[in-house]
């Protein structure tokens, strides 16, 4: 055999190798997230279910809480929300599954980030028990309806428009014109409906009167101090506070087990990285957005 014909099979062999080692990797990769992380270790469990979000789907949540729910070594649940809200059907779907783990007797305690604002709020409703930090923002009871217009920039640059419709509302916030008087006041039906859902969840589950919820459901947001005040909070504390609540409720003795779902990751998220991550939340953010939503709408 040649010195040239070593050569190449040598390289062939090293080439097969790495291409080996490559495909072990990927398949390392595409299942090591699956399962779930236990994060301390010892005694019965109390599961951790993260919302650290806006509220696009509640396919995830809805589907870690009936696991859990399920699962009879699992005495007690910390819902960890971290979100601004987001789209009223997705919220209302994570309150009403919250409140079933919590109706089947799972104590369900929410533990608030930062932010826990407008469908944040609502979806912690449905809790045994709501504990915040102190500075927590929280609160934001209302509803809002946002679209864009491009008609004045259409018509700058030579664009035309047209659309065929069966009705005097098949169009309502369309982008390429302005809307109508009487649209605006669908519009407000539209909003003023789920408006007064989120106010009758929040007076039914936190015990208020609705007159006093209405006092406070303007949109604005309030600190946890102040949340607690007012009666939209139970009390004020930290993640580990909302762990010792959860132990107790569960009536765990000794230092719970700990119990947390890896973040799922996608083949395209694993090979990218936090790339892949960020153009997921662009798209969420500007493809999968909801028009009607729960969701506090902050300066930054």
């Amino acid at each position: 055999m040649s010195k040239t014909a070593k050569w190449i099979i040598g390289i062939i062999a090293v080439l097969v190798f790495l291409f080996g080692l490559f495909v072990l990797t990927l398949i390392s990769w595409m299942f090591s997230d699956e399962s779930d992380e236990t994060t301390t270790t010892g005694g019965e469990k109390i599961a951790v279910v993260e919302l650290k979000e806006p509220i696009v789907s509640s396919e995830e949540i809805v589907r870690q809480s009936k696991k859990y729910r399920e699962n009879k070594s699992i005495r007690a649940i910390v819902f960890r929300v971290e979100s601004p809200g987001g789209g009223v059907a997705a919220s209302q779907e994570i309150y009403e599954e919250v409140k079933k783990t919590r109706d089947a007797g799972r104590p369900v305690v929410v533990s608030m980030g930062s932010v826990a604002a407008s469908g944040g709020y609502y979806v912690s409703c449905g809790a045994t028990r709501i504990v915040a930090n102190p500075g927590t923002l929280t609160g934001s009871i209302g509803s809002i309806f946002q679209f864009m217009h491009f008609k004045q920039l259409m018509d700058k640059i030579g664009i035309d428009e047209t659309t065929m419709k069966t009705g005097k509302f098949k169009d309502s916030g369309s982008p390429f014109r302005k809307t109508t008087e009487e649209e605006k006041q669908y519009f407000n039906l539209l909003i003023g409906d789920v408006y007064d859902q989120f106010v009758d969840v929040v007076a039914e589950e936190r015990g208020l009167d609705r007159k006093e919820v209405l006092k406070y459901a303007d949109g604005r947001v309030f600190t946890g101090r102040q949340a607690v005040e007012y009666g939209f909070v139970d009390t004020l504390g930290t993640m580990e506070d909302a762990v010792s609540i959860a132990a107790e409720l569960g009536g765990i003795h000794g230092k719970p087990n700990i119990v947390k779902e890896k973040k799922r990751k996608t083949l395209f998220e694993k090979f990218i990285g936090d790339a892949a991550t960020e153009v997921t939340k662009i798209r969420q953010e500007f493809l999968q957005q909801p028009l009607l939503q729960y969701r506090f709408t902050s300066p930054n």
